[in-house]
């Protein structure tokens, strides 16, 4: 649906692209910021995984914060995640948006919760729902 597109994924850096479509523009035709955070964690969150035991531990979204520097209508978007601090129970990303001339659109910082898995190995997919009625 959003079209990102992953380059790269390491312990120490995740890079994705995604090029900006009708789908990917507020009301007056701009990209839309939660798209942006939405590039942002996804790099974040990959990037966590790739340095936890995953059969273990799993890794959710805590807080995220973006400061939209440039406006942008189309093109393509490269976003780029480092870790500043990977802890037992958080991990702390930089993720840089570029667009395809090097601007910079987007910075956000992503902190990511480490968590150990249930001993049900935690998948809620694979979990009947509880029934509420």
């Amino acid at each position: 649906m959003l079209d990102i597109r992953l380059v790269s994924a390491e312990k120490d850096k995740v890079v994705a692209t995604m090029p900006i479509g009708p789908h990917h523009r507020q009301q007056v035709g701009y990209l839309h910021g939660g798209i942006s955070v939405v590039l942002a964690e996804s790099l974040a969150s990959l990037g966590t995984v790739l340095n936890i035991d995953a059969n273990r531990q799993m890794a959710f979204g805590l807080e995220i914060n973006a400061n939209h520097l440039r406006p942008k209508r189309d093109g393509q978007l490269t976003g780029v995640a480092t870790p500043i601090h990977r802890g037992r129970t958080t991990h702390v990303w930089d993720i840089k948006i570029s667009d395809e001339d090097d601007k910079l659109i987007c910075v956000s910082r992503c902190t990511v919760a480490v968590v150990d898995r249930p001993p049900d190995n935690g998948n809620p997919f694979e979990q009947k729902l509880p029934s509420f009625g």
